[in-house]
């Protein structure tokens, strides 16, 4: 393809639904990896391996480096990628197993290791891990404009990516603390217990990852298909204005989203007394979670536009995440479990909204600039949710380590079956960083994404244009 004269496949077309569901699915095996790993990572390594919360927030913040060089390379290289089930595709078939290794050898340590060597292996591991997981999630979230340009069908493959990601999500956190103590002898502090849910989670996350690929086609390629050189496809991607709102939506849904996650461990077992919450918490808010998903197409269909949809989700979800600070599962449960209802509802159809306009600006960007590039365009993005991701996690390490939080006496109580006190400004934070704080920086966000103005009608009159350059004619 890549002749105007040779009318090229048509791409503006409609998606099997066995299709849909595979993609989303693969979501689902995402999540078994990177919500696992950003909810009880930092738990693990500090109340089981006994690492300094000062060590951990460095490495997460070094890791983002490694970020930087690594996820703009996997994109070119992914975009270049030719094969006979095409340019993504390949990624998921054969690095999925791979990532999943590196997962469970993550999760494998000992707190009788000396401080030294557990710093040196957190570092291999935890890098190794953030490597693997890129070559495989960058590549699953490029197939989607790869799929189709119809922008409903977009919609629809993305919802359905976000219900699948919202039930993973649930599912990890309810079962992920039964199923440790289950395995560890009771207790919540096992490396025998994550080492075992870790196993079973990457065996999941492999098997998503090859029904994905088994039920998926890529039927969009670049009207040219010559390489272009990095500065080129820079300069075209700070040209694509939906894009970079779309690459700052994702840096502060990094930022918001780890940070809360990682701390709702030490929330329900430090500040409401019991690790177990959690997973009632979960099993509350799942169904909200399912329902907002599904309920962002119909939002699109009366905004119109994606990123203002995306904006009227943060604005609800922020509010409703800052009440959740004046009440409590113990003495206000009612009121608590209704706020967490909707703040996991708002989340839902934000998480659907925010990446279903992704693949709409890379039309944008081919129609702006004459460039299409998928995987580059979605490895900044993953670039800017994994440095909002470290900047919330590192930092929520520091704030506890700077407010007197032991990690060793931690995983000290926690091997001889005692509770640990934490400290009552530790505990404030903890408390903090579950609703005040990321109420207000969702706000935030809700206030940038007011900007996007890529609706439904300008998006089409591109289509027709990209289309006629492809020498086919828009039927849908």
């Amino acid at each position: 393809m890549g002749n105007i004269d040779t009318p090229a496949p048509k791409t503006n077309v409609k998606v099997p639904g066995k299709s849909i569901v595979a993609y989303g699915i693969g979501d689902a095996g995402c999540n078994f990896c990177w919500t696992y790993v950003g909810n009880y990572l930092m738990f693990f390594y500090s109340n089981v391996l006994g690492v300094g919360m000062t060590a951990i927030a460095t490495l997460f913040l070094l890791s983002r480096i490694w970020d930087a060089i690594n996820d703009p390379i996997v994109g070119l290289v992914s975009d270049r990628t030719h094969s006979k089930w095409g340019r993504y595709r390949p990624w998921l078939l054969f690095g999925a197993p791979i990532c999943s290794l590196v997962m469970i050898l993550t999760f494998w340590g000992s707190s009788q290791w000396s401080e030294g060597w557990k710093i040196t292996y957190m570092a291999i591991t935890y890098c190794t891990l953030v490597l693997a997981y890129t070559c495989v999630n960058l590549p699953y979230g490029t197939l989607c404009s790869a799929m189709t340009q119809n922008m409903d069908e977009r919609a629809k493959i993305n919802t359905s990516r976000s219900v699948a990601a919202m039930l993973a999500i649930n599912v990890i956190n309810i079962i992920t603390i039964p199923l440790i103590k289950l395995f560890g002898n009771g207790q919540q502090a096992s490396a025998k217990g994550y080492l075992i849910v870790t196993i079973i989670y990457g065996l999941i996350f492999s098997v998503c990852h090859l029904f994905c690929f088994n039920n998926t086609k890529e039927v969009v390629k670049p009207i040219d298909e010559k390489r272009i050189s990095i500065w080129k496809q820079l300069k075209s991607v700070s040209k694509n204005t939906p894009y970079m709102l779309a690459l700052l939506g994702q840096f502060m849904f990094g930022l918001v989203l780890y940070i809360r996650n990682s701390d709702l461990v030490y929330y329900f077992t430090y500040v409401e007394g019991n690790g177990d919450f959690l997973t009632i918490y979960s099993l509350i808010t799942i169904v909200p979670a399912l329902i907002g998903a599904a309920a962002f197409p119909i939002a699109f269909r009366i905004i119109g536009n994606k990123g203002r949809t995306a904006s009227f989700f943060a604005f609800t979800l922020g509010a409703s995440m800052f009440m959740l600070y004046f009440f409590s599962p113990t003495t206000s449960p009612i009121w608590f479990y209704t706020f967490g209802a909707l703040t996991q509802f708002f989340f839902s159809g934000f998480n659907t909204a925010i990446y279903a306009v992704i693949p709409d600006c890379v039309e944008y960007g081919e129609w702006k600039t004459g460039v299409r590039n998928e995987g580059f365009q979605y490895a900044f993005i993953s670039l800017g949710n994994k440095i909002g991701m470290a900047l919330g996690t590192a930092g929520l390490a520091l704030w506890f380590g700077l407010t007197g939080f032991d990690s060793d006496a931690a995983t000290q109580a926690g091997l001889k079956g005692l509770s640990y006190d934490a400290p009552a400004a530790s505990i404030d934070v903890m408390h903090h960083v579950f609703s005040t704080i990321p109420g207000v920086l969702w706000i935030l966000t809700g206030i940038f994404l007011l900007f996007y103005k890529l609706d439904k009608k300008i998006y089409n009159n591109i289509l027709v244009q990209l289309e006629e350059k492809r020498g086919v004619k828009n039927t849908i």
